[in-house]
């Protein structure tokens, strides 16, 4: 695993040690939802996971989301999954993908309604970060908080290559959405 990669799986464990230690505060899951499709001109490919899991400090607005990259479902043959694994993510070496950040907006987690807000943070995903800013929208109910978003990944951001072979049954820019309900710790 490279130096950085270290470096930022260690940042995202200090971040849910010490969100973790605030309590009250706190929102978590464990069965959040995330979804990509890779639409290019000879193949649709989707697949999703129902274990994304999740923290958010609502006092600070900080979160942290997690996802074992071999735990998506639904691809159109086992012979894809297997080469989403193994050629592509490489899931063995980088087991899972990251985002943790900072809500940017100012938001009445007391309040019930929906908010329009951008998450900014670092997404780690096959051994490489990017800062991004992802446009989400977060609903507030009774107590609990759903947060949505959809969002593109350009696999060449994450050094994830394409064979000229596959490269009309594999878009270049992926469209992955993102629904988890959190519920106080």
């Amino acid at each position: 695993m490279p130096v950085k990669a270290i470096h930022l799986l260690i940042v995202f464990m200090i971040s849910i040690t010490s969100l973790v230690a605030q309590g009250g505060n706190l929102f978590s899951t464990r069965s959040g939802i995330i979804q990509f499709q890779s639409d290019a001109p000879y193949e649709l490919i989707k697949a999703s996971s129902r274990e994304l899991s999740g923290i958010l400090d609502i006092q600070k607005k900080t979160f942290a989301f997690k996802v074992n990259m071999q735990t998506f479902q639904g691809f159109n043959s086992a012979l894809q999954k297997e080469h989403f694994n193994e050629n592509y993510l490489e899931s063995n070496k980088y087991e899972s993908a990251t985002f943790s950040g900072k809500i940017i907006e100012d938001i009445d987690f007391t309040a019930n309604g929906t908010y329009h807000v951008r998450a900014k943070g670092t997404l780690l995903l096959h051994g490489v970060s990017q800062e991004r800013i992802i446009k989400s929208d977060i609903t507030v109910r009774q107590g609990r908080i759903n947060i949505s978003a959809n969002f593109t990944v350009l696999l060449s951001d994450h050094n994830i290559p394409v064979p000229k072979v596959v490269k009309d049954k594999l878009a270049s820019e992926i469209q992955v959405d993102v629904s988890a309900q959190l519920t106080p710790r």
